[in-house]
């Protein structure tokens, strides 16, 4: 069964607000060696921009979406773009570096109260059995955010200065704004889970087991893609501008494996959810020996590409289907 085109314009706008927020989150790293020479510190210090947004997410993460999650959803998420907004609006204007990380971590401490609306919403908006394939819309907008920050921002900042790149950030966090506030309803919560049976299930095994497979397949993807260009440009040797290249076609493959997997959890789900892990150790492997070839060492990193926008939806699925009943808390991930 299809998803309605109503339901559809919603999923669409809970992505591309995710999008606001994943691309202010990500996209700094485009622009730290600018930080830097503008606030006159270290790379290092400036990488507090990252880490400090981080710290704001594991922080608020188990707390706010738990605390907020009988409150109109509209509201909340219209305080949470605003907030985006705000402080990304305002940061070109700082020159006090230290007040520049406050106004990133005030942001980051409502990132996973949005993300978890965006996610329980997808779900609750269609059938069950569809409820993979609209969760795969928000994923969507998460791998956009991740790798359409970095290099629009970084361009940018060098191409015409360090402000313009916030300026970015501000604006598509203020359209995501206008989107939700003009063309989401109100979605009011008529019979709010109490916090004492959210918190039951943290009791339910399966969920720590799904937390912890969840945790390894990240950490399996992301742990890697961290030294991707190093990788690139020392293992494979090739050229800035081909590694560029490449990383971007990792990147879109992480969008297609994004549409690809709400498709799989619907029609095959055990099968995906097993066979993932297999097919990732499979790819590294023929990463490893394929360093000889730029061609296959390209086509291991498509094929990367695709597990890595699979496996954002497979743990998002594999961590919901262990505790259903309460989306709100389980979602902030």
């Amino acid at each position: 069964m299809a998803i309605q085109r109503q339901t559809k314009t919603l999923l669409l706008i809970l992505a591309f607000g995710v999008f606001g927020i994943l691309n202010t989150e990500m996209g700094v790293i485009g622009i730290l060696p600018q930080v830097a020479e503008v606030f006159h510190i270290s790379i290092t210090e400036s990488g507090l921009l990252i880490s400090g947004f981080a710290l704001g997410v594991a922080l608020a993460g188990p707390v706010l979406p738990l605390l907020l999650s009988r409150y109109n959803r509209k509201h909340i998420m219209l305080l949470v773009v605003s907030v985006f907004f705000l402080c990304t609006a305002v940061t070109p204007w700082i020159d006090n570096f230290y007040i520049v990380l406050v106004l990133r971590i005030l942001p980051a401490l409502l990132h996973p109260v949005f993300c978890s609306l965006a996610f329980s919403i997808a779900a609750g908006a269609v059938d069950s059995e569809e409820s993979p394939k609209a969760v795969a819309y928000i994923t969507v907008g998460v791998s956009a955010g991740m790798v359409l920050g970095v290099p629009i921002s970084n361009f940018l900042a060098t191409q015409i200065s360090l402000e313009s790149a916030y300026y970015f950030f501000a604006a598509i966090n203020a359209i995501a704004v206008l989107l939700i506030a003009l063309k989401v309803p109100s979605m009011a919560v008529t019979a709010p889970l109490s916090y004492g049976s959210q918190l039951k299930i943290l009791a339910k095994p399966v969920l720590w087991i799904s937390i912890v497979g969840a945790i390894c397949m990240n950490g399996a993807i992301y742990g890697v893609f961290g030294y991707a260009a190093e990788y690139i440009s020392i293992v494979i040797q090739v050229s800035p501008l081909v590694g560029s290249v490449l990383l971007f076609i990792y990147g879109v493959m992480n969008i297609v494996g994004s549409l690809w997997a709400g498709h799989l959890l619907v029609k095959r789900s055990k099968q995906t959810v097993w066979i993932l892990p297999i097919a990732v150790g499979s790819i590294y492997i023929g990463m490893y020996v394929s360093t000889t070839s730029v061609w296959l060492s390209a086509m291991c990193i498509v094929m990367w590409g695709i597990a890595a926008g699979i496996n954002a939806n497979v743990t998002q699925y594999w961590v919901y289907t262990s505790a259903p009943e309460a989306p709100d808390f389980v979602n902030f991930s």
